[in-house]
């Protein structure tokens, strides 16, 4: 498990429970910027859902910091219902503050290497159809459309895989 990464000024480092309200809040701050008649209400508590994420035991949630702020966030385990040696990224997000400035890419990294450190193989993900450009920077670090799972008529998620490199 990552407990801290540094790079220049940026760490990487996992995420306290305690921080649930600062990760809720980049993350409505990241999801805005796809939905364009705003977010819509859906019914979660999301400092509540962070702070669960940060308690999982099976999972991790990885934070990027620079000059002492949180500025990314990225949230994964091995799904439910999934082998052992795969593992799906359920959030992952970069303040639209701070986009084309490497944290999403030094972050990115950082979960590619822990998920090699884990043994997994494969990663999976889903990314809103909206979210053009979080579908170009997966494409650019090697995602591809999961064959396995096409989206369903009417879907609002694009499917994505990734083949984690071996050492």
């Amino acid at each position: 498990m990552i407990s801290e990464r540094v790079t220049g000024s940026r760490v990487i480092r996992t995420v306290l429970p305690a921080e649930a309200e600062t990760v809720a809040a980049l993350h409505a701050r990241a999801r805005a910027t796809y939905y364009p008649d705003g977010l819509p209400d859906d019914g979660f508590d999301w400092v509540s859902v962070w702070r669960g994420a940060a308690e999982r035991p099976d999972g991790q949630v990885l934070c990027a910091v620079e000059r002492g702020g949180l500025v990314g966030i990225a949230s994964f385990r091995v799904p439910d219902d999934g082998p052992a040696d795969t593992v799906k990224l359920f959030q992952f997000h970069v303040d639209p503050d701070h986009w084309r400035s490497g944290i999403g890419t030094a972050l990115h990294t950082a979960c590619v290497e822990q998920w090699r450190a884990d043994g997994r193989r494969t990663a999976v993900l889903d990314v809103h159809t909206d979210n053009r450009r979080a579908q170009a920077f997966y494409a650019r670090r090697g995602w591809l459309p999961d064959p396995r799972n096409p989206p369903a008529e009417g879907d609002h998620h694009l499917y994505l895989r990734f083949d984690v490199p071996g050492e």
